[in-house]
């Protein structure tokens, strides 16, 4: 073989290997594109009105710049409180089928999990943050894991006191506290004492998942991120150099506050003048103590500072998403798992100032009231100040931007999204348990803007509270023994007319499919 043969054969094996390399990596960009990647991203206790897209003044670039290019949805539903809202975003189906309506300290059953599903359609499934249930994720569905496999914990501690520092606030009585429990893929820590000086949940969270994403980034399959944030739950706790930037943003208290998220909801265009502000449950800034507006002011920035942070994280995951060419065909979602909190928390042993590791402080009612600005009530209740939830939908090219919408939702819609979209399998069965067939309603024709209407009524039963929503009607009431308020959704997002005494017959309706719907739940 003379010379000229030589280099004519290696350059033809050349380019012949060139071109099935790039075959190679064109099939395996196609089959990424068939399937997009998906993030779930879940706050903890977020008001309504808490990220700026949603009237708030706290700085939230990141989620504004998704809201910006996605659909914002102004009645969407969780159920109120933390794992129940949780247990139905992860199975698609009411709490009250997959046994966590009351406790989370049991198995998830007749259900099955995003993670188990989306793996039959190829999907790598990654959960890193807050579960609030029994059992460890890796278990059920998840190929990794990373997070507080409990409710609520100290942000910079969740374990125990570390040397040459102070004692980490926790809940429970003197001698008595509660050590929550923490994984990392099949490990279990109770408890979990981090080595890190910097860590921080919210930021941990972030750095396992963007650790997962680097992994993974050259692998021919789809992923699902369930990103599940415990910010800004408390304890009040932030870094310094966040709750610096709020420093005497909250001087003026709780009304003016509120009056300006709801005049910026109003400009921007999230509601309309349907949306009465709701009745003040808040105190009277002026009849305060000095002492008292001190504290409260101090609260509600480092609340805000929280809420910063977590939008910081999220810009960690797009610059991620973006830098591994990943950012084009992800379907971003974004949630809270319940309305701003009342709840109280108080531990007598606790010192130093709000915000730092030793000190476990709430937020309370009257900022929790401003943060589910313009509606009723907060955590724990039935009312939309309770239940309703921003949620934000980003699809580049698929989701048409700055856009809204009034469809009612509710967290089991997720898990009938997402099979549709992925074309993934349902089970009737699953490891000999019979499943429950899925609740929810695809949202895949409202995130192409098309009109729909829900076809089924949604319900709610949380402690005292319980309502039925369906056609625009709602029925509630927090109280078992009390009698039904209905209101018109469509004429009074905010509940603030009582139709009951109008209109008995609808509420009669109402209560016949609450009861029915009670009837059939798994005794």
């Amino acid at each position: 073989m003379n010379k000229s043969t030589f280099l004519i054969l290696l350059f033809s094996c050349f380019v012949l290997f060139s071109c099935q390399e790039k075959k190679s990596k064109s099939t395996a960009q196609g089959k990424v594109k068939e399937k997009p990647n998906i993030i779930l991203i879940s706050a903890d206790d977020l008001g309504w009105s808490d990220i700026g897209c949603y009237g708030s003044e706290v700085k939230t670039p990141n989620l504004d710049k998704l809201a910006a290019g996605g659909l914002r949805f102004t009645n969407f539903h969780n159920t109120s409180k933390c794992f129940p809202s949780r247990a139905c975003l992860l199975t698609g189906v009411y709490a009250q089928q997959n046994g966590y309506s009351k406790t989370y300290k049991n198995p998830i059953t007749n259900a099955v999990t995003l993670g188990e599903v989306l793996r039959t359609a190829g999907y790598r499934t990654l959960w890193s943050g807050k579960h609030h249930g029994l059992e460890n994720p890796v278990y059920r569905g998840f190929d990794r894991y990373y997070g507080l496999k409990d409710g609520a914990c100290n942000y910079f501690n969740p374990g125990n006191q570390r040397p040459g520092e102070g004692a980490p606030a926790r809940k429970g009585a003197p001698g008595h506290k509660t050590v929550r429990a923490w994984c990392i893929d099949s490990v279990m820590y109770n408890p979990y004492t981090p080595k890190e000086k910097d860590f921080f949940t919210t930021d941990y969270f972030t750095n396992y998942a963007v650790q997962w994403l680097d992994e993974y980034k050259n692998e021919e399959k789809p992923f699902f991120l369930y990103l599940a944030y415990r910010a800004p739950h408390d304890p009040l706790m932030a870094w310094p150099e966040d709750i610096a930037k709020y420093k005497g943003k909250y001087n003026d208290g709780y009304e003016k506050t509120r009056n300006q998220r709801y005049k910026k909801q109003l400009e921007i265009g999230l509601i309309d003048e349907s949306y009465k502000l709701s009745e003040p449950t808040f105190k009277n800034w002026d009849e305060l103590s000095d002492s008292v507006r001190t504290t409260e002011i101090r609260k509600m920035e480092v609340y805000a500072a929280m809420i910063d942070r977590l939008d910081q994280n999220i810009g960690r995951v797009l610059a991620k998403l973006k830098e591994i060419g990943r950012d084009k065909n992800t379907l971003i979602l974004f949630v809270s798992d319940n309305g701003a909190s009342a709840e109280m928390v108080n531990i007598k042993d606790d010192y130093g100032e709000i915000g730092t590791m030793t000190r476990w402080s709430s937020l309370g009612g009257s900022w929790a009231n401003v943060g589910n600005t313009p509606f009723r009530f907060y955590k724990n209740f039935s009312f939309e100040g309770g239940i309703n939830t921003p949620l934000i939908a980003y699809w580049p090219g698929k989701i048409k931007a700055h856009t809204f919408t009034k469809f009612p939702g509710h967290f089991i819609d997720f898990m009938a999204t997402l099979v549709d979209l992925t074309g993934a399998k349902y089970p009737t069965e699953f490891n000999k348990q019979k499943i429950t067939p899925m609740q929810g309603q695809n949202l895949l024709p409202v995130f192409a803007g098309k009109e729909a209407t829900r076809e089924k009524p949604l319900f709610w039963e949380w402690r005292h509270g319980q309502a039925v929503y369906f056609n625009s009607w709602k029925i509630v009431k927090e109280g078992l023994d009390k009698p039904w308020d209905l209101y018109n959704l469509e004429n009074d997002p905010t509940e603030t007319k009582n139709l009951a005494a109008e209109n008995p017959k609808k509420v009669k309706e109402l209560e016949q499919l609450f009861d029915d719907w009670k009837t059939g739940l798994p005794k």
